[in-house]
Parts: C-alpha cells; structure tokens; sequence
C-alpha cells in the first residue's frame, strides 16, 4: 500500500527536488565551464607562402603568427579539395566531401551541402555551444542550404564570393534571413567580419562557443581601403601592394578576436585554429606558394597544402613545429571530443581527433594516407610518396617522393613502377567509395559590367573560383 505523505514529508521531498535540480544544474555549469570554446578562421587563396610565419618578409602578419607562436604550426597542413566550397564542405562533415559528390563549385551554386551531411556547427550544437558563422559561407544559397539551417544561431556574411565593398549575397540574421543589400560606401567585409564576430563573442556568457570565421580575403577581386594600402606604399606593383593591404587587414582583424577572447579572460580556455582553403591563384592575385609546385585548382601541393596552425594555451606545446601531415578533416572531430563530445563510428568521419598527437601521448602519425580527386585530376599521397595526375602535367600519374622532393620535379614513376602501381591501387580503392560528382564542374556565371571586359580579361580572374 502507497503510504500516503503528510505536510512534512511534502516539504521534505520539496527540499530534495529542489536540491537534486541545484545539484544538476551545477553539473551542466561546471561542464560547460570545462568546455573549450571554439574558433575557426578560415582564409580564401592565400597561398602557402605568404605569412610572416611561412617566411614573408614582405608583408607583416603578426597577430596570425601569434597563433603559431602560442601553438602548433602544421609545416604539411592539407585540404581535401584544391577549391572554396569543397574544402569548405569537408571542414564542415569531417568526410572527404566527394563521398557525397561536392567536388565543385557549382555543387555551391546550382544547391549546396548535402542535407545528408551533419554539419559540424550542429555537432558543437548538440553539446551545448552557442554556434555562429562570419564571413563566407559558400555552401549553398537556397534557404534549406544556408548557415541558420546548418546548425549556426546567427550568420553575418554573404553567400558565395563577393566582392569586398558593397557585397553581395549578403544576410545579417539578426535582421532578417533574407539577403539584404549592402549600401553603406564604407562597409568593407574584413573589417566588418572583424567587429560582428567581437560583438558577438562579448554576448556570449552563459554558454561555450563555436565561432567559424571564413574570410574572403584573399579573394578576387582585389580591394582593400586606403588605410591599409598606405602601409605599403613601397610595393610599386598595384596588384601587388592592394594583395599586401587585404593580407595586413585580415591579420587586423584575426587581432581584434583573439584581443576580445583575452579581454574576456578566455584565451586558456579556447582552441583556435587558422588555415586556408586552398593554394594561391598565383597569376590573379600574386598570392605565393613558396617552393610547392602549383595553384590553387590542382592537385600538386601548391593546390592542397596550406598554412595551417592551432593554438590552446595551456593544452598544447607553444612555437612548436609539426611535421607530421594533418588535414582540415581532422577539426571536426578535434573539436568534438575537446567539447566532451565522443565520435560515432555511425559518422563515418575521414578526420581524426588531433589532441593525443599534439600534446606527445599519441606517437605515431595521425595519417598515412591522403587522398583527392578533382575532375581528371588525382592525387594520392602514402607517406612521403606521392601519385598525382594534376593540370600542366604530363597527364600520365607521376611519382613523387616528397621528402626529397618537396617542389615535386623529379618524376620517378619510371624507375620506381612498383611504389607507383602500390599507390594507384590504394587511390582506385579508395575511388571506389566516392560518389559522381553532383554537378559538373563548370565556370560561374558572372553579369558583365559596362566597360569592365578589357580589366577582367588582363586580371585573369578563374571564373571557377
């Protein structure tokens, strides 16, 4: 028989309600203050050769190579796509992004990132993070594609490319989640990006948080304000000192975000990482990648090999060099499981979780093979040797060995047939699991402006990018 509770044993279970829910509520505080908040910036054609920390003198970087500086930079930091939104659709999911078909672009253009495909904004969602993207999203313009359905609370920045003054595509969701034209004259995005994603930081108090700042700087078409062309006036070449102003504003920007972590006292409880999207489009833009052999568009390393650096103060070792290769596929689950969060073999995610390496109690190495596929170009890499099929190439695969050979010159397919027949059977296996490409790669659509044909053609802009 139920025994029937008098006054007192009502206020007692009262109390111990009440206790138990004070009690939990704790618990949830005191894990969401163990969790690490996390950023995510993200540059657009850099080049692999550009920043003070990649050896530029040219052009100061230095609130960029702080992060290096305070953290671990990847000397063989890779992307799985020599492109914007294919990259962009791999750092979101963790998977190579030609297992749901985004090789190009104009997946981007004609829908955007599988529905399928759980983005990474909603993982650090479902973990209790306040979740926001600034900048470029490139992922899809039709409503179900955008940001504010992928997982992020609030999105200020534009759709696809743009350009840096008056641009395009662009949605501030606090004011609507439609696009909204831009006609401030002094609104240029990388400063803009800059103060939303300050602002945005110093609103976030009761929860951690997962800040994923795209710029679109390197971009073409290449603008940058007075202020900062004024920095390099000794850069006679225009296209030159305007690529050098645009660089010198990012590192402006990237320093407001990591002042306002600091300012708020959260810069040991925060994992930063920065990288870019893909190689320079050298001939556009200047951008330079160094001794690699390539651009931005093909699978040499001047492709697919990026600045790519991390920082968690206190968690990891500072001005540390990492030699071992990495890849954008590996943030996701990083993040993941430093918000306390554990990877589901059901993901079936490509990346892995880098802390056990970075802090020493991982020895080995976090891959041994890369893989990528971009039209009729291929690339596998399988330790330090390298099969590739890529632009201005023989057409044939060649054979690299890259750790003697980082400018990939020196062909060996001929004299080491069998290392080459071993890493075309781990690519065609590999091949296998891929899915067609969703839609064809094919060059974007671009209105023609009044007077602008004899510029556009001397810039050599890709009109792919």
């Amino acid at each position: 028989m139920r025994q029937r509770l008098g006054g007192g044993g009502r206020v007692l279970c009262g109390l111990l309600g009440f206790g138990l829910a004070f009690v939990l509520a704790g618990a949830v505080a005191a894990r969401a203050a163990e969790q690490p908040n996390v950023v995510v910036f993200l540059a657009d054609d850099l080049g692999w050769g550009e920043l003070g920390c990649q050896g530029n003198p040219q052009i100061p970087t230095p609130n960029i190579d702080s992060i290096s500086a305070n953290g671990i930079r990847f000397t063989q930091g890779y992307v799985s796509g020599p492109y914007c939104s294919p990259t962009r659709a791999g750092l979101m999911s963790g998977r190579y992004q030609t297992r749901f078909g985004h090789e190009f672009n104009s997946t981007a253009r004609h829908a955007g990132l599988s529905l399928d495909e759980t983005t990474m904004a909603t993982r650090m969602k479902d973990l209790g993070y306040a979740t926001c993207a600034v900048g470029k999203w490139h992922l899809g313009q039709l409503p179900e594609y955008r940001p504010m359905q992928r997982g992020f609370d609030e999105f200020f920045g534009t759709l696809n490319n743009t350009p840096f003054f008056h641009p395009t595509m662009f949605i501030d969701s606090r004011v609507s989640a439609e696009v909204q034209p831009v006609d401030d004259p002094e609104f240029y995005t990388t400063d803009e990006y800059a103060k939303r994603a300050c602002d945005w930081i110093n609103k976030q108090k009761d929860k951690p948080y997962f800040l994923y700042l795209p710029f679109n700087a390197q971009h073409a078409p290449l603008q940058a304000p007075q202020k900062y062309l004024d920095r390099f006036a000794n850069i006679e070449d225009e296209k030159r000192r305007t690529f050098a102003a645009m660089l010198s504003a990012m590192d402006d920007a990237v320093g407001q975000v990591l002042e306002t972590i600091r300012k708020n006292g959260q810069e040991e409880n925060t994992l930063i990482f920065y990288l870019a999207d893909n190689g320079g489009p050298t001939q556009s833009t200047t951008s330079q990648n160094g001794p690699l052999r390539g651009f931005k568009s093909t699978t040499w390393e001047g492709g697919v090999r990026v600045p790519f650096m991390v920082q968690w103060k206190g968690k990891i070792p500072a001005g540390k060099v990492y030699e071992n290769p990495v890849i954008q596929l590996d943030i996701l689950p990083t993040a993941v499981t430093a918000a306390g969060g554990k990877v589901d073999p059901n993901w079936k995610l490509d990346g892995v979780d880098l802390m056990p390496y970075l802090t020493g109690k991982e020895k080995g190495k976090p891959h041994e093979t890369f893989y990528w596929r971009f039209g009729q170009q291929m690339a596998v890499r399988h330790g330090d040797w390298k099969l590739v099929v890529g632009n201005g190439g023989s057409g044939q695969p060649e054979l690299y060995n890259l750790a003697a050979d980082l400018s990939e010159k020196n062909n060996l397919a001929a004299t080491e047939p069998e290392k080459a027949k071993q890493l075309q059977a781990l690519w065609d296996a590999w091949n296998a699991e891929q899915a067609p490409a969703s839609h064809p790669n094919e060059p974007a659509k671009k209105k023609q402006q009044p007077g602008a044909k004899k510029k556009k053609a001397k810039q050599k802009v890709n009109p792919n990018a």
